[in-house]
């Protein structure tokens, strides 16, 4: 397994990545792309095809105590539902009923984890919604014959921007 790992932040949640290798790695690469720094208190875990659930239910909990700093408050996102990933990631939310504060998500795409960098100093029951909608609505058909440029949803725009596309909250 491998991983890239930034310092948190103090009182924001830290932000754990669960996936297939190496999309939480690279999820954690465009992330400091689009900021142009490295995201902090963002880890990725990548796990391997050869990985047991135990070595990646270790690693996953090694994380979530080093993200879960000051006000001890980690969201996790997955990719694919009901994968090795997110059964892990499950697990740590029966272990960890009280601190650290652990929510789950599945289904992180590019846009969602933007989408939680740009709100998290809002704390962990407001993120998650945030989460959730920035990765639906980051996900549509896109016509050639569209009058307007293909504009990405702004990760921290409350409603649809103008276009042309405005970069994400730094």
């Amino acid at each position: 397994m491998d991983g890239s790992t930034y310092p948190a932040q103090p009182f924001v949640p830290g932000i754990l990545i669960i996936a297939h290798a190496p999309l939480a790695s690279a999820l954690c690469a465009c992330a400091g792309h689009v900021y142009c720094a490295a995201p902090q208190g963002l880890e990725g875990l990548d796990v391997a095809a050869d990985a047991s659930p135990q070595a990646v239910l270790r690693d996953a909990r090694q994380a979530v105590a080093r993200l879960a700093r000051d006000d001890g408050e980690v969201l996790v996102l997955t990719d694919a539902i009901g994968a090795t990933p997110c059964n892990t990631a499950r697990s740590l939310l029966s272990e960890t009923a009280s601190t650290p504060r652990v929510r789950l998500v599945g289904g992180v795409n590019l846009p969602m984890l933007l989408r939680c960098l740009c709100y998290r100093d809002e704390g962990l029951d407001r993120l998650v919604p945030r989460a959730v909608e920035g990765g639906q609505r980051a996900v549509a058909e896109i016509e050639a014959s569209s009058p307007q440029p293909c504009c990405p949803p702004d990760p921290c725009a409350a409603a649809a921007p103008p276009c042309p596309c405005s970069d994400a909250r730094s």
